[in-house]
């Protein structure tokens, strides 16, 4: 009795630290989840959600019948989907690229420049991109003119604008993915490189046949669970860098939900867009974690 009472007083205080933590997360995560409900209104602030008119789906077939809606979620998709192919591409390659590097002092240097902007925040890193992409006084537009060529509007052209989106997401994210596969590359068993050397093994199909195999869980794990976010594009991202000129090739969910909530007032319109990503989101999420059980037996619970 004495020993469970004393594993009781461990545990409770450990449960006590996380207090703090699960009280955030209800009112912050849980407590919104009451406004549900103006998806199905015609919902008015000043008369609140007993007071505004009860309109059932209609909100929701207003949304499907506006012609931007399919475009919004096709540039989500897509945006989306490269993040997710460059999200794992570089970052492997870079992971596997530092592990052939003798050089510690050479290795610890790349890691921490690389690893810098992921802790800057999308305001300050828009605000730079804004600067060095200028059409009229952007270091890469004075470059390209010293070179001959004619100056780029990357922010004001579609296709270019899914560029930068794309290069500056690997940009900001490279560093962070990059540790997660070093780590994935440390818990190899060394000696497999050992005997592959013995075996007249070099570089190239070592890492071909015993590095790559060895990170497949992890690989297959990442890959995997990114499904779960294939509606977050990155607001933070989009909002911060696109205009009016790119909205047809830029505009995403997230940034569509907030122009007709915050901008239209189109409260009701504007949650039962964001009801629907939210369903799609968990339907992901859902095939994610059990593709990563079969794949990469990878379990939460």
């Amino acid at each position: 009795m004495k020993g469970t009472r004393k594993r009781r007083f461990s545990t409770g205080a450990y449960h006590m630290m996380l207090l703090p933590a699960v009280i955030l997360v209800l009112i912050y995560s849980y407590g919104p989840i009451v406004g549900i409900v103006i998806a199905f209104q015609d919902f008015i602030p000043s008369n609140g959600w007993f007071g505004s008119e009860w309109i059932g789906f209609d909100n929701f077939k207003y949304v499907f019948g506006m012609p931007d809606t399919l475009q919004v979620i096709g540039n989500t998709l897509l945006i989306s989907l490269m993040k997710m192919v460059v999200g794992i591409v570089f970052p492997l390659g870079l992971a596997i690229l530092l592990n052939e590097v003798k050089s510690a002092m050479f290795k610890r240097t790349v890691q921490t420049v690389v690893y810098m902007p992921y802790f800057i925040s999308w305001i300050i890193l828009s605000g730079i991109l804004i600067d060095i992409l200028s059409p009229s006084g952007g270091i890469i537009n004075n470059l390209l003119q010293f070179l001959g060529f004619e100056p780029i509007y990357f922010l004001g052209s579609g296709p270019w604008f899914r560029f930068v989106i794309v290069t500056s997401h690997i940009w900001k994210e490279l560093g962070f993915d990059t540790i997660v596969y070093l780590a994935a590359i440390l818990s190899i068993d060394k000696s497999l490189y050992e005997a592959a050397a013995l075996d007249g093994a070099g570089h190239m199909k070592q890492m071909w046949h015993i590095t790559l195999p060895g990170m497949r869980p992890v690989i297959v794990l990442l890959s995997v669970l990114s499904l779960g976010n294939i509606l977050n594009a990155g607001f933070d991202q989009v909002f911060n860098l696109y205009s009016p000129q790119v909205y047809s090739s830029a505009d995403i969910l997230d940034t569509y939900v907030f122009r007709i909530g915050m901008e239209q007032m189109q409260y009701g319109v504007a949650t039962a867009v964001g009801l629907f990503k939210s369903f799609v989101s968990f339907v992901f999420i859902c095939t994610s974690y059990l593709l990563a059980y079969r794949l990469a037996n990878y379990r939460i619970f």
